[in-house]
């Protein structure tokens, strides 16, 4: 018998009841549900997760993940290349691609705009990286952001990490645009704000057309950069000189 059948063979008692103890995901999913919450795939949930469960959920999606390559006819037990790799993707996916939705939003410290600032500023190119939430490949490209401060301004830096934290999760671009502005629109207050991205996908350039060089740029404008052209326009002039 092959060493791929050997691994396809049902599963014995001890493994079955392994099996259940690792079903975490369930659990969280049927207490989601209950309380009515959304949990797409770029929504965060961490707040439903508790200290132990990422530990249980990566235990579980290690051991589906050999299923799937099972089902690949990918003899994982055996290949030296593939030996460790369903550990390897549940990491990934958990700590690094996907950890946007089970990771609570990075801590921010704001100050008062006790100078009473009211001139634009942009940030970019900040760089993303994201997946493509229909066909689970990625998406790389940059953001440009323009701020006319309000009441409250945060550290420079901020603006990456909650760019990270929104596009570290699967998504569509057009999505992602308006939830960094959701985010950061809670988080500042701004008068005026202003998100670009411009992005190439890897859905269209390594599968399907297969047409490489091609990227999608969107906008979200909002407060006096929706109202005031002359911000708007001056906005982009900005981000020209950035490499836009």
């Amino acid at each position: 018998m092959s060493s791929i059948a050997n691994g396809m063979n049902e599963l014995d008692k001890s493994q079955l009841d392994n099996l259940k103890k690792l079903c975490v995901s369930e659990k969280i999913i049927a207490k989601m549900r209950q309380a009515g919450a959304s949990f797409n795939s770029n929504d965060n949930i961490s707040e439903w997760l508790e200290p132990q469960d990422v530990i249980l959920l990566k235990q579980e999606l290690e051991h589906k993940m050999k299923s799937v390559f099972d089902s690949l006819l990918i003899d994982h037990n055996n290949d030296p290349n593939t030996k460790n790799t369903a550990k390897r993707i549940t990491d990934m996916f958990f700590d690094e691609l996907f950890k946007g939705r089970y990771q609570q939003l990075p801590k921010t410290t704001d100050f008062p705009n006790s100078r009473c600032l009211n001139e634009i500023y942009t940030l970019g190119p900040i760089t993303i990286r994201s997946m493509c939430s229909h066909h689970f490949l990625p998406i790389t490209g940059e953001v440009w952001i323009g701020v006319v401060p309000g009441d409250t301004v945060v550290g420079i830096s901020k603006f990456n990490r909650i760019v990270d934290w929104v596009m570290s999760r699967p998504q569509i671009q057009e999505e992602a645009a308006i939830m960094i502005a959701d985010t950061l629109d809670q988080l500042i207050k701004p008068k005026g704000l202003a998100i670009v991205i411009r992005a190439e996908h890897s859905c269209m350039t390594i599968r399907g057309v297969k047409d490489r060089g091609t990227s999608m740029t969107n906008s979200i404008m909002r407060g006096e950069f929706l109202t005031d052209t002359l911000k708007k326009s001056e906005f982009f002039d900005l981000i020209r000189s950035q490499g836009f």
